[in-house]
């Protein structure tokens, strides 16, 4: 009998292990207040740094496999109180690898607020990634947890959608 290894869908969907991080010219991040189906408020927001961890291999196939992290860091997401963090806990593929799934918290105001972010790799190769994903916060509960306000004139909002386009390089 002969025993095979099985690449996991994580070597097929991602770079090889290692850390990667987005160079400053080669992201979009924009904050979208939405109240019901109608947009009222949008702007640009600037991605300081974002890095992307593939851990190595366990050589031990019976223990569980480290899960990638993914840590974007945002400057001017809240105007009036500095750097807001989204961090993931775990990263799941969806769609045979085409999707990525990520769930974690948005550090905003040194509370920790739970997020979910959805991702689409765009491209893949060794030692790069592409993705395209939204995450969609309910902007009411936010507020209350944190007290935050996405501009400086009040409007009506329901929730809220951060749009991230990155490449880890």
């Amino acid at each position: 009998m002969t025993t095979v290894t099985l690449p996991t869908a994580t070597a097929a969907v991602l770079p090889l292990p290692g850390r990667y991080a987005v160079a400053p010219d080669r992201s979009l991040v924009e904050l979208t207040t939405w109240y019901g189906p109608l947009p009222t408020h949008r702007r640009r927001v600037t991605l300081t740094d974002a890095s992307l961890t593939v851990p190595e291999p366990d050589p031990d196939l019976l223990a569980e496999p480290e899960s990638p992290t993914l840590r974007f860091e945002f400057g001017d997401l809240d105007r009036a109180r500095g750097t807001t963090v989204l961090a993931s806990d775990t990263v799941e593929l969806l769609d045979g690898g085409r999707k990525l799934q990520l769930t974690g918290d948005l550090i905003l105001r040194g509370v920790r607020f739970p997020a979910l972010l959805r991702l689409r790799v765009v491209e893949r190769a060794d030692d790069r990634l592409l993705v395209v994903g939204t995450a969609r916060l309910p902007y009411r509960l936010l507020r209350r947890a944190t007290g935050f306000r996405p501009g400086r004139l009040p409007r009506p909002a329901t929730r809220l959608r951060l749009l991230v386009a990155a490449e880890f390089a």
